[in-house]
């Protein structure tokens, strides 16, 4: 990808249960095809976060994957560039979208059902891809820069960076043509609440396909292995995607 990369060779290191892995200077998609499918099958972009410093890539990675693999889902892992590198993130945001689509055929995914689920600043950028698919945000490499770049549909887990005093971030433009976007939060993440409420209200607005689960407690980060009140999100994930015709 054009841009810069990390002042540093990449590295990864465990601390407390996590998978961290930063200085990415070379985005990488790593695809976990459902298993056992008949035929082509939905498909979505995993974006593990980490404040855009580092990518906890098992808890919101590799462990994401496999629940998506159980409802017969394809899931891929974005490991985009950090530390500090938001424009060379969303890029690769951008891009990896249009290389799943590209390779539907090849890897056995309906490119009409692609979506994005991100965690925290991943969340972020996929909320950032929602509302700006429709110009690409770096010089264009080769024919698969033509591909169409938006989700059929996001999932964000807590994310951040939605909300500028009360109001959403003026980088993420809410249009009535964004995809259909299901938002997790804990109401005592109180760093990210707020991003999950304003970005609703905003969605509600542009009658845009939506839905906000807040649960009472369950803190930052919990992926999933929270064992309080959101060790449910995934079931009703699951839920919202049958509504959601993915399923």
């Amino acid at each position: 990808m054009p841009g810069k990369g990390a002042a540093s060779a990449e590295s990864q290191k465990s601390t407390k249960g996590v998978l961290r892995i930063t200085n990415v200077s070379a985005p990488t998609l790593e695809v976990f095809k459902a298993p056992g499918a008949k035929g082509p099958a939905p498909a979505v972009i995993i974006c593990p976060g980490g404040g855009y410093q580092i990518l906890a890539y098992d808890l919101e990675g590799t462990e994401v994957a496999a629940w998506l693999n159980k409802l017969g889902i394809t899931g891929i892992i974005l490991k985009y560039r950090v530390p500090n590198n938001r424009d060379g993130a969303f890029d690769d945001m951008q891009r990896a979208v249009r290389v799943a689509r590209a390779h539907a055929a090849e890897w056995g995914i309906q490119p009409d059902k692609l979506g994005v689920i991100g965690f925290s600043a991943g969340g972020h950028l996929a909320a950032r891809l929602s509302t700006n698919y429709e110009k690409t945000a770096y010089a264009e490499l080769d024919e698969t820069d033509k591909v169409n770049c938006r989700p059929d549909y996001v999932m964000l887990l807590y994310p951040g960076y939605l909300n500028d005093s009360g109001k959403v971030a003026a980088e993420l433009p809410i249009t009535p043509s964004m995809p259909g976007t299901l938002l997790i939060v804990a109401a005592d993440d109180e760093d990210h609440v707020d991003d999950s409420k304003v970005f609703d209200k905003a969605l509600s607005a542009a009658n845009v396909p939506h839905q906000l689960i807040v649960y009472p407690k369950g803190g930052h980060g919990f992926g999933l292995r929270s064992q309080t009140d959101p060790k449910v999100w995934p079931t009703q994930a699951a839920d919202w995607l049958r509504k959601m015709g993915v399923l």
